[in-house]
């Protein structure tokens, strides 16, 4: 039996774009540029299947006590915790097996849910608004980013905070060795113009208080 091959991508997940370009092919698997938000895909051909990706996660060293982590959490975590009050309630999706930046932002007073499609799949906590979401080291997982970040909007509260943190693509001649895109789990990088894109479209302001790391609030 044989399979049709699965076609090129055409449109941009992250903006809904149809204008892409050709950036790069490396290690059998095709990236394309949008043109209007300057997102990079790779095309669907290249994805791994969901068990195999699931797999990857869970080799992924996240421990909740590493001190090496937290400082790297601590870019997004200090930040935020500057536009927060002790007791606000907030979700932290997509915070894997290991979630350190909960346990770290529960240390200093706030209230934290967690909800993970793999390994905290209860949906209850996407059925009410918070005071604060984070997604750390998730978005560039997305199959359907455009549709994911109109929901990560709807989970905040009037005045709430969406804290994001991603490696920024920002360096197309080292695109093909950088560390971030040899991850085969990684599909789609961000540019800061794709967050200001995405800020734009959704009527969200926009801070960018710290390399990879994007706050955003609900005008």
């Amino acid at each position: 039996m044989t399979h049709s091959p699965i076609p090129a991508r055409t449109t941009c997940t992250v903006c809904q774009g149809d204008r892409l370009q050709l950036l790069a092919t490396v290690d059998h698997r095709v990236y394309r540029r949008c043109v209007r938000c300057e997102a990079t895909l790779m095309d669907p051909a290249g994805w791994l299947p969901e068990d195999e990706e699931r797999e990857i996660y869970r080799l992924h060293d996240n421990a909740v006590d590493d001190p090496g982590y937290r400082r790297f959490l601590d870019k997004l975590a200090e930040p935020l915790m500057e536009r927060l009050a002790a007791g606000q309630q907030g979700l932290d999706f997509g915070c894997g097996p290991g979630p350190a930046l909960a346990d770290m932002l529960a240390a200093r007073g706030l209230e934290v849910t967690l909800y993970d499609p793999a390994f905290f799949p209860d949906p209850l906590p996407l059925a009410r608004q918070w005071d604060f979401v984070t997604c750390t080291e998730v978005v560039e997982h997305l199959k359907d980013p455009y549709t994911v970040f109109g929901s990560l909007g709807a989970l905040l509260k009037p005045g709430g905070t969406l804290g994001v943190m991603t490696c920024f693509q920002t360096d197309d001649n080292r695109f093909a060795g950088w560390h971030y895109r040899r991850d085969p789990t990684h599909i789609v990088f961000y540019r800061e113009k794709t967050f200001h894109w995405l800020a734009d479209h959704f009527g969200w302001h926009l801070t960018i208080p710290r390399k990879d790391v994007v706050l955003l609030q609900p005008k």
